[in-house]
């Protein structure tokens, strides 16, 4: 369809690990509920809004469960992280060096998403996708489509028949629906729209070189047997409606969006790979966002 070609000629490279991770944590708790403590663990308590925080990290078979068996496993969860949390806060376990370097670790992760969020999540408007959108659309190639109806017989000397009762001035419509194999002979033979690539070979050559209106005045042969096709309509094929990809564009944006905000922080902090593998796999990986 015009709406997967769009994709496909355009979204592809939108798949950036900063944009997947954050945006499935974007469904936050009212303000005035997430101080509120859902379940206590000894000394330590669980607010809701550690509750969601673990709703949002479940594996992704448990976030399949319906809403309260979620909620639940999610909570389960998180009173033992609490329990065992406790036990290591008791044999002194924060001032280890390697839980230091984690949390370093994930503190900066966690300041990235929160600027991304800020600065490419929230900053991007609706006026800016829909101008992204009427871009890509003029950037697309025409492309045409056909609308044909066929009835499909076992032998081209069924086939060679049928197209003597259209010479003879039979309806087409009426001749499917008596005489086509086809499940769609109740329609008329009716395939409706399509592009090229979407029908077997050698009926899409037959369909695609005739006049709007006419008829195969020689039986097509395919896989399934031999068609007579009815060419009804030849045009441009439409572009996919906004509503659509709407949600695809938006993400088009927000990657142009953080790859310009990760270029000037390139440009205004000095990257320097010492290790001269790493700096190769780095290059190889930055390759594509450079094009």
């Amino acid at each position: 369809s015009s709406s997967e070609r769009f994709l496909m000629l355009r979204l592809h490279k939108i798949a950036l690990a900063a944009c997947v991770a954050f945006i499935g944590l974007q469904g936050q708790v009212l303000a005035q509920d997430a101080d509120a403590v859902v379940a206590k663990v000894g000394n330590l308590e669980i607010t809701r809004s550690e509750l969601d925080l673990a709703v949002a990290n479940l594996d992704p078979q448990l976030s399949q469960l319906p809403d309260e068996q979620k909620k639940g496993a999610a909570l389960s969860g998180a009173i033992d992280v609490k329990l065992l949390a406790g036990n290591a806060e008791g044999e002194g376990l924060k001032d280890d060096a390697e839980f230091k370097k984690r949390m370093a670790f994930i503190a900066d992760r966690e300041l990235h998403n929160l600027y991304f969020k800020k600065h490419v999540v929230d900053a991007v408007t609706d006026d800016e996708v829909k101008a992204r959108y009427e871009k890509e659309i003029a950037a697309l190639p025409k492309q045409e489509e056909v609308r044909a109806r066929h009835i499909l017989v076992k032998s081209e000397d069924e086939a060679k028949a049928i197209i003597a009762d259209l010479d003879a001035g039979k309806d087409f419509v009426e001749l499917a629906k008596a005489k086509s194999t086809d499940p769609n002979k109740s329609e008329g033979g009716d395939l409706g729209y399509f592009t090229k690539g979407r029908m077997v070979p050698e009926f899409e050559e037959a369909a695609f070189a005739m006049e709007k209106g006419s008829y195969s005045k020689t039986p097509v042969k395919t896989q399934f047997g031999f068609h007579v096709i009815k060419l009804e309509d030849k045009r441009d094929a439409a572009p996919p409606a906004y509503e659509t990809v709407a949600a695809q564009v938006r993400q088009l944006v927000m990657r142009d969006k953080y790859l310009a905000i990760i270029e000037k922080a390139k440009a205004d902090q000095k990257v320097e790979i010492l290790d001269e593998a790493l700096r190769k796999g780095y290059e190889d990986v930055n390759k594509p966002q450079q094009q």
